[in-house]
């Protein structure tokens, strides 16, 4: 019958949906068939109407229950309840005619996401009465309470260095929660996860259910925290980096970044050196690393210097050859002829290539016994030209040229008259060019 049942009691009688149960039923038709206790709550002789109720019956059942249940509820008390529905936050428990709210908070001692973890419609589980206010029938329950706070015996369980095994429970962007026992967990942050790997999320190195190895780094009671390592499990190979890569042992990897400062070269898996740019070449003015390199090439290197306390390789690519400016003093002495080819004339003088990566500097008062304004017009990039050593500084690299002392040498007929000539030129000219040079 559309809005109801009909009702057998000898006579036929109507039954509203909304009198079937204390709450909604869905389908009416699954009560076919059944029997109950009904309330007559309406008679129409004339008619022959008879209108039942159930739902009388089970609130005057429920009344009489929960009057009951609250004169025997006391604090501390553990009593069985129904689990009668499940929300975001808690449950609704039924003590026996009244439906209490039990908080997700007081589920577990370990952290639940939501309240399904651990309950499910229809159940009985056992609570403890936290709070009862009789006046306003108000009352907290608890189930955690029912069992003592795994947290009262960790400090006397769990210490620092401990090796434990745990069941990985939930992940988060800055680690991984692991259950080390029932209501009690430890935090795997990413940055305890790998001693060389940079691990960006938990998730890929690890995933829930996972069973895995740590280490206790940290225990705070208090807080309910404990920190765990898994890369405390292995050995950490800066310790042992030294040992395999002595100073001055001679690598080979791939570039794995190119940086403004340096490239980072592949050593073994998760450990990269760093060669500086001023440890690429000897002669070079490099000015970015990508000039000469690229990410995946692959290069020499010398380990320089190793810092296992701060996880730095310190490599060098000159150093696989002679620095060349150990014989330069030697090769160019004051007075010696070379020639070379313009590399770049600015406005205080031409730089000279003399041999690959060594240039020298003809300052524009060493172009000519004559006032030269300016270099620009006296020779072009990629001239050849020839020149005479004044003075060489190997600690700053620096090579001082004149063309101006070649005519002066060749008019006075021998080197002694340039010897004199370079010590007037290397006096007025040396801490000029030292600054000029620099500018390069």
């Amino acid at each position: 019958m559309k809005g109801g049942l009909t009702v057998d009691i000898g006579v036929p009688a109507f039954l509203p949906a909304s009198q079937v149960d204390v709450r909604p039923i869905g389908n009416l038709e699954k009560l076919i068939g059944q029997t109950f206790q009904f309330k007559v709550v309406k008679v129409n002789k004339k008619r022959g109407n008879v209108v039942l109720s159930r739902r009388a019956i089970l609130e005057e059942e429920r009344d009489k229950l929960k009057s009951d249940t609250l004169t025997t509820l006391t604090e501390g008390q553990i009593r069985e309840g129904i689990v009668k529905n499940i929300t975001d936050y808690g449950a609704f428990i039924d003590l026996g005619g009244i439906d209490v709210l039990l908080h997700i908070v007081d589920m577990s001692w370990r952290k639940l996401s939501h309240p399904s973890e651990i309950l499910k419609i229809g159940e009985t589980v056992s609570v403890k009465v936290l709070k009862y206010d009789k006046e306003k029938e108000k009352i907290s329950l608890g189930i955690k309470q029912t069992i003592p706070d795994p947290w009262l015996d960790v400090e006397s369980k769990y210490h620092i260095g401990d090796r434990i095994v745990g069941t990985v429970v939930s992940l988060a962007d800055y680690g991984a929660f692991v259950s080390l026992e029932e209501g009690v967990e430890g935090l795997v942050h990413v940055s305890e996860m790998s001693w060389t790997k940079r691990i960006r999320h938990p998730s890929d190195v690890l995933k829930v259910g996972d069973e895995v190895a740590a280490e206790v780094l940290g225990v705070d009671v208090p807080s309910r925290r404990i920190s765990l390592g898994l890369k405390q499990i292995q050995m950490n190979p800066w310790t042992v980096i030294g040992d395999k890569y002595p100073v001055g042992t001679k690598i080979e990897g791939q570039i794995k970044n190119v940086t403004d400062f340096g490239v980072f070269i592949g050593v073994e898996d998760g450990i990269d050196g760093l060669v500086h740019v001023s440890d690429m070449s000897w002669t070079k003015r490099i000015k970015h690393p990508s000039e000469l390199y690229s990410k995946g090439q692959i290069v020499q290197a010398v380990v320089l210097n190793i810092d296992p306390d701060n996880e730095r390789l310190s490599l060098g690519i000159k150093q696989l050859v002679p620095d060349p400016w150990n014989e330069i003093p030697e090769k160019y002495k004051p007075g010696t002829k070379v020639k070379g080819k313009v590399t770049s004339v600015t406005d205080f003088g031409i730089f000279l290539e003399i041999e690959e990566g060594i240039e020298g500097l003809i300052h524009v008062s060493e172009l000519s016994q004559e006032k030269v304004a300016t270099p620009k017009g006296f020779a072009a990039v990629d001239d050849e030209i020839e020149a005479m050593v004044l003075n060489i500084d190997p600690v700053e690299k620096k090579i001082a040229l004149s063309i101006k002392a070649i005519a002066v040498s060749d008019s006075r007929g021998d080197f002694a008259s340039f010897g004199n000539f370079q010590g007037e030129a290397t006096s007025n000219l040396g801490e000029l060019l030292k600054e000029e040079m620099k500018k390069k």
